[in-house]
């Protein structure tokens, strides 16, 4: 009885209920129904996300020894180069119709055959018209294309956490993949890209390889920055991937399309390092907030604004600063040139300056030379440094002295390297570049140099 009661029950209800209308399908108009899908975004965003397909010629050592379990350990790297095609895959963004797409510098920096597919599988050749590898971004240009989708950019100082994002690319070289997620963390600072160590915007939407280059962008379709890099250990995406935002993509293409050969950063002329609980205990401050100062170059434009050692700078053009890396990007976004309200601290007091961007100095002269006499040192090319030259070689702030600009012929096979500070010749003081010229031309059999390279003291010794 139970059984059928239920039954007739069941059977009532079905005669009763009205049958549900079908759902018709719409394109979301609003930013409320775009919450409920992300298509809308995506075709207005994909067709600005290229695939690019890189070749580059790599020379490569094959031993005669490589097949053998036990030798090839020893003779591995004796064998004759020889060159070998090596092909890279990565994504890009147009963000100029007119053919500008930028990419990063590990995808396609050393390349020597670059190809790039639109997403409407439309193929041009490719040149990279400005590389830097310190940020990981490069600028390329397509031959013969005009009237391109172009992918906005993005403030991406206005992001925060927990906006969400999507990732388009080419995964794996499967085809273009967009994946979602949210803005999980941001001023990332301690992740090794490219040349340097960057700053950068976390997010858990998939990146994979195949990723790199392609865009992170907002529900409104605005690039919010290139993808860059994930932590993982598989190779695969652990949900931790990482993006160059959108105001240096910016800064770096205004320069590629001003005709600029190289990416100019402004001086800093600093040495400083970010707070901690126990430095802001130390100096007597409520929270470990902004980078202490300790040292300054007397031509730093951080010195002209007011700025002394000792003094924690808190933010750069209303943006907090708490972090070298952070700083220095602020920086390169705004570009040579420009002008901004820097805010620090000194004693406890607040203190306000305007600081003027400018290009490393080359003052004083460097008085380059190089040794072409056929003596020890032939092929050795040396330079005054002064704040230019410690910014291409990457130099501490304050080294004074004579540099190692270049090593070739005889000295590159004594042992000298790029950056190495030379110090004495035979025991007599290197004062100027010129000195090492005349040095090297006074007659030894044995050669005595004392060098810094990277901070450490040595003395090489060698015959000629």
């Amino acid at each position: 009885m139970i059984r059928s009661a239920g039954l007739v029950a069941l059977v009532a209800l079905c005669v009763v209920l009205p049958s549900a209308p079908r759902a018709e399908t719409a394109v979301p108009e609003s930013a409320a129904q775009v919450a409920l899908s992300f298509a809308p975004v995506v075709k207005a965003a994909a067709p600005a996300v290229v695939n690019i397909y890189a070749t580059r010629v790599v020379q490569e050592r094959r031993s005669p020894f490589a097949d053998d379990p036990f030798f090839s350990q020893f003779f591995d790297a004796l064998g004759p180069a020889q060159p070998r095609l090596q092909n890279s895959l990565g994504s890009g963004v147009i963000v100029d119709a007119d053919g500008i797409v930028v990419s990063n510098y590990h995808v396609v920096g050393q390349a020597t055959e670059i190809r790039v597919v639109l997403n409407d599988r439309r193929e041009y050749a490719a040149d990279v018209i400005l590389g830097d590898q310190e940020s990981d971004l490069a600028v390329l240009r397509l031959r013969d294309a005009g009237d391109l989708p172009v992918l906005p950019l993005r403030n991406s100082d206005e992001v925060e956490v927990g906006d969400l994002v999507l990732a388009i690319g080419n995964p794996f070289g499967v085809g273009q993949t967009v994946s979602s997620g949210i803005i999980s963390g941001l001023a990332r600072s301690a992740l090794q890209v490219g040349d340097g160590r960057g700053y950068f915007i976390q997010t858990d939407a998939a990146i994979n390889p195949g990723n790199s280059g392609g865009a992170l962008v907002d529900t409104e379709g605005r690039l919010v920055g290139i993808n860059t890099a994930i932590l993982t250990q598989g190779g695969g995406s652990n949900g931790i991937g990482f993006a160059i935002p959108a105001n240096l993509v910016k800064s770096i293409v205004a320069q590629a399309e001003a005709g600029a050969e190289r990416f100019a950063r402004p001086w800093a002329g600093v040495t400083g390092q970010a707070m901690d609980a126990a430095l802001a205990e130390g100096l007597g401050l409520a929270r470990p907030d902004g980078v202490l100062v300790s040292d300054l170059h007397p031509l730093s434009p951080f010195a002209a604004a007011g700025v002394k050692a000792g003094d924690v700078i808190l933010s750069m053009g209303g943006a907090a600063t708490n972090t070298p890396q952070e700083m220095i990007f602020r920086m390169a976004a705004l570009g040579t040139g420009a002008e901004t309200e820097l805010v620090w601290l000194r004693d406890g007091a607040e203190m306000r300056g305007t600081l003027r961007l400018i290009a490393a100095p080359d003052d004083p002269p460097r008085e380059q030379v190089t040794v072409t006499e056929d003596v020890a040192l032939r092929g050795l090319t040396v330079a005054r440094v002064n704040p230019a030259v410690a910014e291409e070689l990457r130099l501490p702030v304050g080294v004074e002295g004579v540099v190692v600009v270049q090593a070739e012929d005889l000295a590159a096979r004594a042992g000298f390297q790029r950056g190495d500070l030379v110090m004495a010749i035979n025991g007599a003081v290197v004062g100027s570049p010129s000195d090492v010229v005349a040095l090297a031309e006074v007659p030894s059999r044995v050669w005595v140099v004392d060098l810094v390279r990277q901070g450490r003291g040595m003395r090489m010794r060698f015959r000629f």
